[in-house]
Parts: structure tokens; sequence; C-alpha cells
């Protein structure tokens, strides 16, 4: 499963990780984000101690969407060393979510 980002969290878990960090912005009422959800917990699995693959709830954690401009859901950032490497909104096939990993690794 993906790990749940919060705003209090983000800094510590994203910004500051040795890690490639895929970060899916999403909310419980968004139907393209339950398609998504499920590709984003299997890379996580898939990429375990290789890459940090977590989620954040814009409902709830609004800072950090404002502060990268999410504006459509879901969006998926790729950060690498705390900068933001790729970005993808909207749902796309596993591969697409897998090449940008694989970029980094």
């Amino acid at each position: 499963m993906a790990l749940a980002i919060t705003d209090a969290t983000f800094d510590e878990v994203v910004l500051k990780s040795d890690k490639p960090v895929m970060v899916d912005f999403w909310a419980a009422w968004c139907g393209p984000c339950r398609m998504v959800g499920p590709i984003i917990d299997e890379l996580s699995t898939e990429y375990d101690g290789k890459v940090v693959v977590g989620k954040v709830d814009v409902d709830a954690n609004q800072e950090f969407a404002a502060k990268y401009g999410v504006r459509n859901i879901p969006t998926v950032l790729v950060f690498h060393k705390g900068e933001v490497v790729g970005k993808q909104v909207g749902v796309a096939p596993k591969q697409t979510y897998a090449d940008s990993l694989d970029a980094l690794l």
C-alpha cells in the first residue's frame, strides 16, 4: 500500500527523501482517482525499498497541492532530491508511471 502523506509529513517524507518519490494527489469522491489508486498501490509494492510511493488526500491536505499547482486530480508528481521531475495529470497506463520511476533508478 502507498504511504499516506499529509501536509505535516510532506517535507520529511517527500522533500528530504534520499530516494525518488512518487506522490498521487487524489480525493475519495474522484472517479478517475479510484482508477489510479490501485496502480499506485502496485507500484508501491514493486518498487519497495527503491522508491517512496505515497498519496495525498487533497481534501484533507491542501497546502502542498496548492504549492505545486495541483488543480486537477488525479495528479501524480515525481520528486527527486526535493524537486519535481515528473508530472502526470489524469489517468495513464501503469507503464507510464513505471517509466518515470525507472528513469531515476
